[in-house]
C-alpha cells in the first residue's frame, strides 16, 4: 500500500490543481476518527467540511447504502423511484416547505434555486435580478460566483449579469437595493465560509417582511448550516422565518453526494415541465443515503445534542479566550462555530494536524469547527487540551 507521500506525489502529477492539499491521504474513517496512509489516527473536527453530520461509516447509512447498491443504482428522472419519493416526502414534512428538487451538489442546488426564482419573477412580470451579501458563499459555478466575493470570480470573466451585492445584517442596504427587476434575495443564516457569522433575528423578520412587501421571493442557503448543524434541523428554525426557497447539500447525504431545493406552493406554480432537469440528481443510491442520514439524526435525537455539545464547545472555548492573547471571541450556532484569532489561521491549522486534529481556517483568521454532529466530548476534549498547547507553545516561541 503507498503511503501518504506517494499518494500526495501521484496526486499533484495527474489531478488538476485546484487544490492546495495537505500532504496527507485518508484511508479510513470512524465516528468522529480518521487514519491517514501512515496508520496516523486523527479527531476529525471539520467532517469533509459540514458534510458527514453522522460521522465516518454511521453503520445505518453504510447498511443504507450496501443494501441499495445491490438492487438499483440508477434509472432517470424519467421514471418514479421509491427512494426519491420517501426522501422527498421527509424533507417536506422537516422543512415545512412544499415541494423538492433533488440535485447533487450545493452549487447546482443554488443554481436552481435562482432558475426558478428567474422563472417565478418572469411569470409575474418582473425582472431576474437576485440580490447576495457581501462575504457570502454559494458555490463555484459561474452563477454562483456572481453570488459570491469578488475573489473567487478573478481570471473568470465575463461574470454573469443580474446580480448586486449588500453588506450581511443591512436591512437598509436591501430595501434600497430591490426595484422592479428583482427577483430574489438570497442569503446563509448563517455565513459560513464568511467566518461562522450568524444573521441577526430582527434582519431576517424584517427581510422576510420587505419580501413580501416588495414581491421579492426569499432565498436561503442552508447548505452547510442546516441539517442539524445548529441545532435544529435548519438554521431558519432558531429565527422562525420561512424562506420562499432553500437549498441544501453537505449533511444531507452522510457523505453521499446529494443536494436539495425546496420551495413553497406560490413558487412551485410558476414551473412547468421542462423548465429544470438532472442526469443523476436524487438516484435511488444518494436518496438512499439521505433518508438513513435523516433518520439517524432523527432517532439519536441529534439536533439536539449538537445545540448541547455546542453549547459546551463554546463555553470551553471561552475560558481559553480568557488564558490565550490569540483568541479573540467565538461565534456560531450549534456545532458551527468560528474562533476568531488575531493572526491568519492557516498556520494553526497546521499545527493541530500535526498533533492529530483535523480542523479548517476560513476568512483568514476564523478557526472553523464543523465535526459530526454525534462527536463525544471527550474527543472535543482533546481537540481543547492540544489547541491550549499548542498556543502557550506559540507564546513561549514568540
Amino acid at each position: 500500500m503507498m503511503n501518504n507521500q506517494d499518494l500526495y506525489t501521484q496526486d499533484r502529477e495527474n489531478y488538476l490543481p485546484t487544490f492546495n492539499r495537505f500532504p496527507i491521504a485518508f484511508i479510513k474513517g470512524k465516528g468522529s476518527r480518521l487514519w491517514d496512509a501512515d496508520g496516523k489516527e486523527y479527531v476529525d473536527l471539520l467532517a469533509g467540511i459540514a458534510v458527514n453530520n453522522v460521522g465516518h461509516c454511521y453503520p445505518k447509512v453504510v447498511s443504507a447504502i450496501q443494501k441499495q447498491a445491490a438492487e438499483l443504482m440508477h434509472i432517470s428522472n424519467f421514471f418514479v423511484s421509491p427512494q426519491q419519493v420517501a426522501l422527498s416526502e421527509l424533507l417536506v414534512k422537516i422543512s415545512g416547505l412544499d415541494r423538492v428538487f433533488l440535485t447533487n451538489s450545493g452549487a447546482e442546488s443554488v443554481e436552481g434555486a435562482i432558475k426558478i426564482a428567474r422563472r417565478y419573477a418572469h411569470k409575474h412580470g418582473k425582472g431576474g435580478k437576485v440580490i447576495s451579501m457581501e462575504n457570502s458563499f454559494h458555490g463555484r459555478t459561474l452563477a454562483t460566483i456572481a453570488t459570491g466575493q469578488k475573489k473567487y470570480q478573478e481570471g473568470f470573466g465575463p461574470i454573469p449579469t443580474g446580480f448586486a451585492q449588500v453588506p450581511f445584517n443591512d436591512l437598509e442596504a436591501i430595501a434600497s437595493a430591490i426595484d422592479q427587476d428583482t427577483a430574489a434575495v438570497i442569503l446563509e443564516p448563517v455565513q459560513g465560509e464568511g467566518g461562522v457569522i450568524p444573521a441577526d433575528k430582527s434582519y431576517l423578520e424584517g427581510l422576510r417582511k420587505l419580501c413580501d412587501e416588495q414581491g421579492v421571493l426569499l432565498i436561503f442557503d442552508e447548505i452547510q448550516c442546516g441539517i442539524g448543524r445548529t441545532g435544529k434541523w435548519f438554521a431558519k428554525d432558531h429565527y422562525g422565518v420561512q424562506p420562499d426557497i432553500m437549498t441544501l447539500a453537505k449533511g444531507l447525504g452522510g457523505g453521499m453526494p446529494i443536494g436539495a431545493v425546496l420551495c413553497n406552493e406560490k413558487v412551485a406554480d410558476a414551473i412547468q415541465f421542462g423548465d429544470h432537469g438532472t442526469t443523476f440528481g436524487g438516484n435511488p443510491l444518494a436518496a438512499a443515503s439521505a433518508i438513513a442520514t435523516i433518520d439517524t439524526i432523527a432517532e439519536e435525537q441529534l439536533c439536539k445534542k449538537a445545540f448541547e455539545t455546542g453549547a459546551w464547545l463554546r463555553e470551553k472555548l471561552e475560558e481559553l479566550i480568557g488564558k490565550h492573547e490569540e483568541m479573540e471571541f467565538v461565534r456560531g450556532l450549534g456545532l458551527m462555530i468560528g474562533v476568531k484569532l488575531k493572526s491568519p489561521g492557516a498556520p494553526l491549522v497546521k499545527r493541530l494536524l500535526e498533533e492529530g486534529i483535523v480542523a479548517n481556517a476560513t476568512a483568514g483568521d476564523i478557526l472553523r469547527l464543523v465535526p459530526a454532529l454525534n462527536i463525544h466530548q471527550e474527543e472535543l476534549q482533546i481537540f481543547l487540551d492540544k489547541l491550549d498547547e499548542i498556543l502557550i507553545e506559540t507564546k513561549t516561541n514568540a
